[in-house]
């Protein structure tokens, strides 16, 4: 065997090695990356199931001819901001999934006044499609939460494989980004302060 083809056959298999190594990065990158944006979907879904709610919560509630008028357009225009704002589950940057979460706190802040002004109608706390309504708020409600720890740990799984050495060279060169986390709205760690008094 001649000599040359000693460190030819050597640099072959280093780059045979380099290149699987990258193949197999970039696929479990993407894999990854996927799993995020699909968790993303699902926590869209959930508030998008919310909001059909609400709508619903508020038609029924409109039958009750002397509620507050004020609070109903509180509800619907929070509605309407958080159904327009959304994001592009391939472009989640930190302004933009606060600017979603603001809407969505904004339309939970609206929808608790409803609810606990709904006390003092009698009549519509005694109607089934109301507390059917509110019922179903209250899965959907548990449901965004889930969607929310599912999106966090699908980002947490690519943030950690594309951020680990040697990782995180080929994630700059092949454009993978670390992607945001859902963080509670602030003040959410403090309890919420309802006023039952209806005198």
């Amino acid at each position: 065997m001649k000599k040359w083809l000693i460190p030819l056959v050597i640099i072959a298999i280093v780059i045979f090695g380099i290149y699987n190594w990258a193949v197999g990065f970039n696929n479990t990158a993407v894999e990854h990356e996927a799993n995020a944006k699909t968790a993303w979907s699902n926590v869209e879904s959930s508030y998008q199931r919310r909001n059909d709610l609400i709508g619903n919560l508020v038609k029924t509630v409109k039958g009750a001819a002397d509620f507050e008028r004020n609070t109903l357009t509180e509800v619907i225009e929070a509605r309407a901001k958080a159904t327009s704002t959304t994001i592009d589950p391939s472009n989640i940057t930190p302004d933009k999934l606060a600017a979603f979460q603001q809407a969505q706190s904004g339309l939970s802040s609206a929808l608790s006044r409803l609810l606990v002004t709904v006390e003092r109608y009698p009549e519509l706390k005694a109607n089934q499609n109301f507390l059917d309504l509110q019922n179903q708020l209250e899965g959907t409600e548990n449901r965004i939460n889930v969607a929310r720890d599912r999106f966090n740990e699908s980002v947490n799984i690519y943030d950690i494989f594309t951020s680990k050495f040697p990782n995180k060279i080929l994630a700059g060169w092949f454009g993978f980004d670390e992607m945001s986390r859902y963080n509670a709205a602030a003040g959410s760690e403090n309890a919420p302060d309802i006023d039952f008094d209806f005198n």
